[in-house]
C-alpha cells in the first residue's frame, strides 16, 4: 500500500511586461520548478488553479501548462483580488497533486519580485 496522499503546492512569480511571451516563460518556470523540487510526476497532478493580478491580460497563464504538456490535467484561471497595495504582475498557482512527503517537508516556490510574498519559507 502506498503513502501517497492528497496535497497542496502553492507558488507565485512575477513578470516585467504583460507580454504573452513574459506570462508563458514566467508560468513556465513556476511551474517546472514546483513539480521538480517536489518530485512530482505527471500522474501524480490532479488539478491546477492560477490567478493573476488585473493588469496580466496577455496570456492565460494555464497555456503554459499545457506547452509543458499537461494539457490532461484539469486547469483553471482566474483573477486574483485587486487588493490596494497588492503585488502587481503576479501569477499565483495552486498544485493539487498525490505525494509521499510529509507536509513540512513539501517545497512551496516564490520567484522573482514575488519571493517577498513568502518569504518564510526556504529557496
Amino acid at each position: 500500500m502506498s503513502d501517497e496522499r492528497l496535497v497542496a503546492l502553492r507558488g507565485a512569480t512575477t513578470v516585467d511586461a504583460d507580454t504573452a511571451h513574459d506570462v508563458m516563460a514566467r508560468t513556465g518556470e513556476l511551474l517546472s520548478a514546483l513539480l521538480e523540487r517536489n518530485g512530482v510526476e505527471h500522474d501524480q497532478l490532479v488539478s491546477i488553479i492560477f490567478t493573476s493580478t488585473r493588469d496580466l491580460r496577455s496570456a492565460f497563464p494555464a497555456l503554459a501548462a499545457r506547452e509543458l504538456g499537461l494539457g490532461d490535467v484539469p486547469l483553471l484561471c482566474a483573477g486574483e483580488l485587486d487588493v490596494i497595495g497588492g503585488n502587481p504582475n503576479t501569477i499565483r498557482v495552486l498544485i493539487h497533486c498525490y505525494s509521499t512527503l510529509p507536509r513540512e517537508s513539501l517545497r512551496h516556490v516564490y520567484l522573482h519580485r514575488a519571493k517577498h510574498l513568502r518569504d518564510d519559507l526556504p529557496e
